[in-house]
């Protein structure tokens, strides 16, 4: 009993001096729980949605205003033809589209992205549930005349809502930043801690030199792994891909390398290697999972929050993958000039923290 009690009191002063691991340990579950706690409001808000009116009558234009009011659906744009329906769709202006038809033509049609399928089927859902109640209202508001709006849905981009299909693009960004930052940190806190670090600093190369031969196989390793991913959502699970794999190739490197400054700049500051595996683990897994679009729609988030995704380099990717395999649009500029100012932020961040080290 006395040896026990002398271990767990060598254990709990050995805890209470790492003051870092005693702040990862306690606020990682509180993180968790705050975040998951606030995220995980399935409820839509703010829907955009596409209004294509071929009425054009007294009718349509009162369905139209009914439509929008709640504000839970917000017209996203007015669109003049089915031409432009698509377009939108894959530039990603709307998340759904509402075509209203000509009068004794047929029903209200609801079209959907499913590129993300996690709430293709809430929106699908929700949006025939709203346009079947507003029909009611019209017909009650207008005597009841015309005969009352029918509904017919059709889902875009991944019909069959097969969870692959989109779970299989976000595990890419996932392992991606977790395992590159994670690989990268754990590599040079080792050698912080076994003296080699010193070595090399004080050998004669740039800082950059460093940075640029210490990323260079990681940056092999995460293709293998991207490649990896895709290649069995492709022939495992169907994963479609209907754009250009060299425009898919360079928006995955630009994010590797935003992965591996990460990882750089936490074994930047880490104390130790278990600091520097729980940092790591912290500062990537747990945003990409809850804060990308991932798994829980960004749109459902507070405004604060959304924010933070905003900030988040898997937010972009998640965006510009799923697009580029899903709907074959592979030019995304504000979205590459997004992920490239943060790759050159962060590898200069992680040069001069290596550049501080040497002098």
């Amino acid at each position: 009993m006395r040896r026990w009690l002398a271990l767990a009191r060598k254990e709990f002063i050995h805890i209470r001096r790492d003051a870092r691991s005693l702040g990862v340990a306690i606020v990682m579950p509180l993180a968790m729980v705050l975040l998951y706690g606030t995220v995980m409001e399935m409820e839509l808000r703010n829907l955009r949605v596409g209004i294509l009116d071929l009425d054009r009558s007294d009718r349509s234009r009162e369905f139209i205003r009914g439509l929008t009011a709640s504000g839970f659906i917000v017209e996203a744009g007015r669109l003049t033809s089915r031409a432009e329906v698509e377009p939108g769709l894959r530039q990603g202006r709307f998340r759904g589209v509402v075509v209203l038809p000509a009068a004794g033509v047929g029903g209200v049609q609801v079209l959907v992205d499913a590129a993300d399928a996690s709430t293709a089927a809430t929106v699908d859902n929700y949006l025939r549930a709203v346009v079947a109640l507003q029909a009611q209202r019209v017909q009650a508001a207008l005597g009841a005349p015309p005969p009352a709006f029918t509904v017919r849905s059709r889902i875009w981009f991944n019909p069959e809502l097969t969870s692959a299909t989109f779970v299989v693009p976000g595990l890419v960004a996932l392992v991606l930043m977790m395992i590159c930052a994670l690989l990268t940190s754990i590599a040079v806190t080792r050698e912080k801690e076994t003296g080699t670090l010193e070595q090399i600093l004080t050998a004669p190369v740039a800082p950059a030199q460093v940075i640029l031969g210490k990323v260079t196989p990681y940056i092999g390793l995460g293709a293998l792994d991207a490649g990896l991913i895709l290649l069995t959502g492709r022939y495992v699970f169907a994963v479609p891909m209907h754009g250009s794999w060299w425009a898919l190739a360079g928006y995955t490197l630009l994010f590797i390398l935003i992965a591996l400054g990460v990882g750089l700049l936490i074994s930047a500051r880490a104390s130790s290697l278990r600091v520097a595996m729980m940092a790591a683990i912290l500062v990537t897994m747990l945003p990409t999972l809850v804060l990308s679009g991932f798994v829980f729609p960004i749109a459902s988030m507070p405004r604060p929050l959304q924010l933070v995704c905003s900030v988040l380099p898997a937010t972009h990717f998640l965006v510009v993958i799923r697009s580029i395999m899903l709907k074959g649009q592979n030019w995304h500029p504000g979205h590459l000039a997004v992920l490239g100012t943060m790759a050159v932020t962060v590898l200069g961040l992680a040069v001069r923290s290596f550049h501080s080290r040497l002098d």
